[in-house]
């Protein structure tokens, strides 16, 4: 049996508590919307684009077969295009594909002379990032930007705030700028669109 008669919050007592739930609310947002900033900052995408004077089929045909995939600058390739295919490089021309120093990338999505998915399977060995490449991936659009020529962008997914994953980020943009530039290197003058521009600046 109770001793006393219940006590009901009075009407100030009640907004009191309301206003104390809404602050601890607004602050649980806050701090939450807080985190996605930065886990959307970690996620930033590292995006390398350029572009190369030929078509989106032979930009396709670079990425995409064993002969055109040395024009990246790998001296090795072997490529197995279906979903979950895999794609097997190497830089040394004395090397032999399937040896430790194989990076071995496995096929994710694609779209013909569009869109190539991909992700590294096998880092070669001494690669000094083994742990943070794991949970990232790269995309690869290829898209017309005019007569024989093709916008190329490589986009780097995955990375997080970590010290060792921002590290491959920057070793990966790096990397992507030298293999944008070397392939377009080969079709340097051949772009139909800039010696038409050219000759049109040239005409009095």
């Amino acid at each position: 049996m109770m001793s006393k008669s219940p006590q009901f919050p009075t009407r100030q007592g009640r907004l009191g508590t309301l206003l104390g739930r809404a602050f601890v609310t607004i602050c649980l947002a806050l701090s939450l919307t807080a985190t996605s900033i930065a886990t959307a900052r970690a996620a930033d995408a590292q995006v390398t684009e350029g572009f190369i004077n030929t078509t989106p089929a032979e930009v396709w045909r670079m990425f995409t077969t064993a002969e055109g995939f040395k024009l990246t600058g790998v001296a090795l390739a072997e490529v197995d295009l279906k979903i979950g295919g895999l794609i097997r490089t190497h830089y040394d021309a004395k090397g032999q594909l399937g040896d430790p120093q194989t990076i071995v990338n496995e096929i994710l999505a694609y779209e013909p002379e569009r869109m190539l998915a991909i992700r590294i399977k096998q880092a070669p060995q001494g690669f000094p990032y083994q742990e943070s490449v794991a949970g990232t991936w790269t995309v690869i659009y290829m898209n017309p930007a005019g007569d024989n020529m093709t916008q190329v962008r490589i986009i780097g997914l995955g990375y997080t705030d970590q010290p060792q994953s921002q590290a491959m980020r920057k070793f990966f943009s790096e990397g992507n700028r030298w293999t944008l530039d070397h392939m377009a290197k080969r079709y340097w003058p051949k772009c139909a669109k800039c010696v038409a521009d050219e000759a049109k600046a040239a005409t009095p």
